[in-house]
């Protein structure tokens, strides 16, 4: 799950203010690195589909292979 809807569901402090602990970096670094990991996999299976899975799921070559190309950080 995200951070920001974690951050959402949770609870927020009132009584208390200043920096966030070492943790919710922590947690947001490592929420983000496995988002961009599992974007790269998934990117990789979808540039190793031929025309008929892509066809399957509705997907033409083209995009398929622009989606492909996007480096791992962009959405």
């Amino acid at each position: 799950m995200s951070f920001w809807i974690d951050t959402i569901r949770r609870p927020r402090r009132t009584h208390r203010s200043g920096p966030r602990p070492l943790h919710f970096g922590l947690e947001f670094a490592t929420d983000l690195f496995l988002t961009w990991l599992d974007r790269y996999a998934q990117r990789r299976q979808l540039a190793r589909l031929d025309p008929r899975m892509l066809k399957d799921i509705g997907v033409s070559q083209t995009d398929a292979l622009q989606e492909a190309r996007k480096p791992f950080w962009q959405a």
